[in-house]
């Protein structure tokens, strides 16, 4: 397994190790006593997955204290541009954000951990993307950072994005006071 930190602090990108030959491929997709070397104290109590068409943008999602989540995420089938946004105000990277192609081809993995606002776009049909999470779900405590903000400026590299309701009536950043140090 190969991991490394990215360039916002925190961010970390996960190779695992894949044994393939002519009948298929066999990797540990997570094993505790692994991750626990570079993600001590961290414990996932749910497990997500969602399938999406190509172009369909979903996020920017995060969760309030102490309700936050760190995840660990993949694409189990298809590719998606994965993106985070840091949000905590004493980073040196606030507001800064990382895209990363997240494919099933190559089955990386993304570490992100709380402080971070989270969305992806599946780049090709029937992309099913799952992840890990250190926090239970809690829609009330849900939120949702406007996708296109014009500060944050991502380049999602889809020309016609399909976002829901919830995603297209996002905070600005402008307007967002982040609850994270």
């Amino acid at each position: 397994m190969e991991i490394k930190e990215e360039k916002i602090k925190g961010i970390l990108s996960i190779y695992p190790k894949v044994f393939g030959d002519d009948r298929g491929y066999f990797f540990e997709s997570f094993n505790r006593e692994r991750y626990d070397v570079f993600l001590p104290n961290v414990t996932f109590v749910q497990d997500n997955e969602s399938c999406s068409g190509r172009n369909v943008l979903r996020g920017l999602h995060f969760q309030l204290p102490p309700f936050d989540q760190g995840k660990l995420v993949q694409v189990n089938k298809g590719k998606a541009l994965d993106v985070v946004v840091d949000i905590r105000t004493s980073s040196e990277t606030y507001g800064k954000h990382l895209k990363i192609i997240l494919c099933s081809k190559n089955k990386n993995q993304l570490w992100i951990p709380p402080g971070f606002a989270h969305g992806f776009c599946a780049l090709e049909e029937d992309t099913i993307l799952t992840y890990k999470c250190t926090n239970y779900y809690s829609p009330e405590n849900e939120r949702s950072i406007l996708w296109n903000d014009k500060i944050l400026n991502i380049d999602w590299e889809v020309t016609t994005p399909i976002i829901s309701n919830k995603d297209k009536n996002g905070i600005k950043f402008s307007e967002f006071i982040s609850p994270f140090s």
